[in-house]
């Protein structure tokens, strides 16, 4: 089969380019209809009560699965939702949020069908993603013995969905700023979710913090 000419492709990229600029377009004049300060009010700054930390995957935009407007989420997204203490990415993002904004509740939300947590499950070589994936797999040595004592596999992978959220929550708590900040102010209170896409309903996983923080500072107390 023949591919198609260069120009009807440059025609597709271009169409598809423009729809994004029409819908920004057609989105500014609605909120300037509705409220005439809008975007004065969005241009003098951010005061958000949430740190979002969610996957990557293009089905879970965060505000818009929690009905939040914009300036009311801060929001990071990577594969399979991860808190590594080498990514130099999430910890500044961990950082400002709780020392500049001020946010008083974390979320950790991850996703049953997650291809991070899938692709950790698979052993074999995967290159690049090899350090990355690490992590997780890391959580399923912590857990192998719950998670191989399970032997529906669909329902052994999502259960390691929710163990990773559990662990991400748990790093965060090994942070300076979350620690010192809710020694002083009693917040952020981290929370861990996931996302189910069979209802397109948000499941607590009711991460008790307060008792995750206290086990994590007898190691990990940057406190004292």
């Amino acid at each position: 089969m023949d591919s198609p000419p260069t120009s009807d492709i440059s025609r597709c990229l271009n169409r598809t380019r423009d729809r994004l600029f029409q819908n920004n377009r057609a989105w500014a004049s609605d909120k300037q209809q509705q409220d005439p300060d809008y975007f004065a009010l969005l241009s003098a700054g951010q005061t958000p009560e949430y740190l979002w930390i969610g996957c990557s995957d293009s089905r879970i935009p965060a505000e818009q699965i929690t009905g939040l407007a914009p300036g009311e989420a801060f929001v990071h997204r990577n594969i399979a939702n991860l808190v590594c203490n080498t990514d130099l990415n999430v910890m500044s993002v961990v950082n400002y949020a709780v020392r500049h904004l001020n946010v008083k509740h974390i979320i950790v939300c991850g996703h049953y069908g997650c291809g991070g947590v899938k692709a950790a499950m698979t052993p074999k070589d995967l290159g690049l993603l090899n350090p990355w994936l690490r992590n997780i797999r890391d959580v399923y040595r912590l857990h192998e013995g719950e998670l191989d004592a399970i032997a529906d596999e669909s329902r052994r992978y999502n259960r390691l969905v929710e163990l990773n959220v559990e662990e991400q929550c748990r790093n965060i708590a090994k942070t300076a700023a979350v620690q010192q900040s809710f020694a002083k102010d009693q917040y952020p209170v981290v929370h861990g979710w996931v996302f189910d896409f069979q209802d397109g309903l948000l499941h607590d996983l009711k991460v008790d913090f307060k008792s995750m923080l206290h086990d994590v500072q007898k190691i990990y107390n940057l406190v004292d």
